[in-house]
């Protein structure tokens, strides 16, 4: 009998943030090595009152027994408006299940907590005793969150251990960001109080105060030192790099999902697990990294290579983890594993230590250690394994060890460059990634595009696996699945609602390989919650935010869009006789609007529109003028009267506006057509139609202009007998008053004998019995498999394959052919 695979929930405000991502690769790390599948949940920091904070935090109420077996919570990054007693009566909501803290303790529920008193009296102690500073100012976080107020009582206690008085005027609080950090410095500046030193709840407040002191043109550390806390990844790399008390914030996730599976297992947890703080001595108090020789070692010379490490390795272990702060969660036992390296190399193993090294290297790179940190391994063992400079033996071992030491640092220079360079990379690519998706996102107003964009950017930004669900009831107890991805491909969403609490459709977040899904809710403004969105884990971080927004927005879009359909839809029904005879009245525009002869100088032309059984709004036309022609071809969204209504002001538009310039530019003709259509369709009509339309200005010498937005162009090269797709890239008409900015004009050359074809997503778009496509590859093949011959047995053949593929189409087809011959 298998065994079900536990699931644990992850509670936290955002997935990016220094702090914020360090607990979840702790919390990510144990889930993979004890194989349970994590649910990431993400809202915003609780807060009693506002309408924003119950929609993002929505998702946090509907996590329970339905979906997961436990729950971590990272209490630290949601209490900063409710304080602990707001973080424990949240809680209580999921009673029963296993639950375990992170930062915070919680009453009743086992913490995993470090030691904030001690770490701010350390960071303190280190500002006044040993640099013997005296006006210390203090930035703390939010006064309602449980570290910052034990953070802010250690600082009292420092000053009053040393018998400094508390001066109000060198304390400001801010929100744990560097925009606060800097507002909460220049407060304190602006008081006009000397200070010496600052010391921050958090490195984020000390990165931004010493932001703002360098602006007022005070240099830190010649003239004020700077002490944070948390030692996230970024304070290494500050100019100056920032002394810190470091906390094991990776450490700590690691331990709460551990102690979760215990309290699954029936084991008993403590109810506090207090894990240690140490100082960090950096550049920002003027101590930077120090690794302090223990004096020069006295070994006989004839066993100096094979000796030197003997009954010293657990003093160097610990030296090498203290001095360097590569957590021992991330790649444990590295240090006794370099040493051993170091041993093989001195007994005669020649590039032992150095391949260690490498192999280290690519192990720290892919856990997310800073790999420069290795640069003091090497610092630090250098100094304490140096020799006596007068001993001939000890000098050899020198000289042999400076060769191995620069060989190190040479490859740890060469591995950091490449580390950041391929964070550098992610990072572009993710914004790159980004920028395009919210692009398109922006311009779906209709869930089957939404769907279509999300199938094609979802991969591109690296998820894998995604379940996109709207809520299906007024009471947002069931949810129904829009959107669904398995190993980057789209798959068919199950048709039945589901409940809410089940986050994702029915084994979304259960499989047989172990699983970490992003869950989040989906929201537009202050009050607007529509459904939630699961997505693989393992993406930049930076993505999970910005995709949230884009997604709500293009929801809200997609929503309204699909409303003013259902109010429409109807109306139509409760008028059902009266539709039938429109239909009947818009078919008629639709069919007698047909040109009747289609003769263009150099063209051969034939054209074919089949209306579907519910009328829709396709266009198309043939103008000829002197030297060449127009062709036109749309597609007004909606069916029925209104939709023959747009479409004949189109027909008429396009025919006046060529009939007066007939080398007129078509972007310009389309940027007027719009005014027109907009003003008709919203001011007069007031209905919401809009139609894509291409209009294509040919000339007798091949030349074809064309501006608009519509199905791709095929032109099927006579040289070649392939087919190649053009793109339009302008905007729909009817949706914005002004599209001037937005529409170009753009061209390509007909050679004799090439095939031109026009046509409406009615083709594409057709459907099986399996709800497949019929796809622009197909219609491609179609048009090369008859390239020779007559256009209408080119036209015939389409519309024969189309048939075959879907007998009742729901759409109108149209399509057009022309083939160009050269003048002679």
């Amino acid at each position: 009998m298998t065994t079900k695979r536990r699931t644990i929930a992850l509670l936290m405000d955002y997935v990016r943030g220094e702090y914020q991502s360090a607990v979840r690769i702790g919390v990510e790390r144990a889930a993979e090595a004890h194989d349970v599948h994590l649910v990431i949940a993400v809202g915003e920091t609780l807060a009693g009152h506002g309408p924003s904070e119950i929609a993002q935090n929505s998702v946090y109420r509907l996590v329970g027994a339905e979906a997961v077996d436990g729950i971590v919570i990272a209490a630290a990054t949601l209490c900063n408006h409710v304080g602990v007693e707001g973080v424990e009566r949240f809680c209580r909501d999921f009673a029963p299940l296993p639950m375990c803290s992170i930062g915070i303790p919680l009453q009743g529920i086992p913490s995993i907590v470090v030691d904030n008193a001690l770490g701010i009296e350390m960071a303190a102690g280190h500002l006044l005793d040993d640099h013997a500073c005296r006006r210390v100012a203090y930035i703390g976080g939010p006064t309602n969150n449980g570290e910052a107020r034990l953070r802010a009582e250690a600082y009292r206690k420092a000053l009053a251990a040393r018998a400094l008085p508390y001066d109000e005027r060198l304390v400001a609080n801010g929100e744990f960001t560097i925009d606060t950090g800097r507002a909460a410095m220049a407060e304190i500046l602006g008081r006009g109080v000397e200070i010496d030193a600052v010391v921050a709840a958090n490195d984020n407040m000390a990165l931004g105060a010493i932001e703002l002191l360098k602006a007022q043109g005070r240099s830190v550390p010649r003239d004020i030192l700077v002490c944070g806390f948390d030692d996230v990844g970024v304070a290494r790399y500050t100019k100056p790099s920032l002394t810190t008390v470091r906390q094991p914030i990776n450490r700590l996730g690691e331990i709460a999902l551990e102690t979760v599976l215990r309290m699954l297992d029936g084991a008993p947890v403590p109810p506090r697990n207090l894990q240690q703080v140490e100082l960090t001595r950096r550049e920002s108090c003027g101590c930077a990294y120090q690794a302090v020789s223990a004096g020069p070692l006295t070994i006989p010379p004839p066993r100096v290579g094979a000796t030197l490490l003997a009954g010293r390795r657990g003093e160097l272990e610990r030296a090498l983890e203290q001095a360097v702060g590569i957590p021992a969660s991330s790649l444990h036992g590295w240090a006794g594993e370099l040493l051993s390296a170091l041993e093989q190399e001195l007994a005669g193993g020649e590039g032992r230590f150095v391949r260690v090294l490498e192999r280290l290297l690519d192990a720290a790179g892919r856990e997310g250690v800073f790999l420069d940190l290795f640069q003091g391994v090497i610092t630090l063992l250098r100094a304490r394994l140096r020799q006596p400079g007068g001993d001939p033996a000890g000098a050899a071992v020198n000289e042999a060890l400076e060769q191995l030491w620069h060989a190190c640092r040479v490859l740890i220079g060469s591995a950091s460059v490449r580390a950041e360079g391929r964070q550098r990379l992610d990072v572009e690519l993710a914004s790159i990634g980004l920028a395009w998706s919210g692009r398109w996102f922006s311009t779906c107003l209709s869930l089957p595009l939404f769907k279509r964009m999300l199938a094609s950017e979802l991969p591109r930004l690296g998820f894998t696996r995604v379940a996109i669900s709207l809520y299906d009831d007024p009471t947002r107890a069931t949810l129904k699945a829009l959107f669904l991805m398995e190993d980057g491909r789209e798959l068919e969403p199950p048709s039945e609602s589901f409940s809410s609490r089940l986050l994702a459709p029915p084994g979304f977040l259960s499989s047989s390989e172990r699983r970490s899904v992003v869950v989040m809710p989906l929201t537009f403004g202050e009050t607007e919650y529509f459904g939630l969105m699961a997505l693989s884990s393992g993406v930049n971080e930076m993505v999970y935010d910005a995709l949230r927004l884009q997604v709500g927005s293009a929801v809200k879009t997609v929503t309204l869009h699909r409303e003013m359909v259902r109010q429409v839809e109807l109306r139509e029904r409760l008028e059902q006789e009266r539709g039938r005879e429109e239909t009947v009245v818009a078919a008629r525009i639709q069919t007698t609007l047909v040109p009747e002869q289609l003769e263009v100088e150099g063209l051969e032309l034939c054209a074919s529109m089949t209306p579907a059984a519910d009328v829709g709004g396709d266009y198309y036309d043939v103008i000829a003028t002197p030297g060449g022609g127009w062709l036109g071809i749309g597609d007004v969204a909606g069916h029925g009267l209104a939709a023959g209504l747009v479409m004949l002001m189109i027909q008429s538009m396009v025919s006046a506006l060529t009939s007066k310039e007939p080398g007129a530019s078509p972007s310009e003709l389309l940027a007027a057509l719009n005014k027109a259509i907009f003003k008709n369709v919203r001011g007069r009509l007031r209905r919401d139609e809009h139609a894509t339309l291409l209009l294509l200005r040919y000339e007798r010498d091949g030349r074809v202009t064309f501006a608009g937005a519509h199905d791709d162009i095929i032109v099927c090269s006579a040289r070649t007998r392939r087919c190649v797709c053009i793109p339009s890239t302008g905007v729909w008409i009817g949706v914005l008053p002004v599209i001037d900015a937005a529409t170009r004009d753009a061209e390509f050359i007909l050679e004799d004998g090439d095939v031109l074809v026009l046509y409406s997503d009615g083709v594409t778009e057709a459907r099986n019995a399996h709800r497949e496509q019929f796809g622009l590859e197909r219609l491609c093949a179609a048009i090369e498999a008859a390239q020779a011959s007559p256009v209408e047995a080119i036209r015939d053949r389409i519309l024969r394959e189309v048939e075959g593929w879907c007998p009742s189409p729901d759409d109108d087809i149209t399509v057009v052919v022309a083939r160009y011959r050269a003048p002679a």
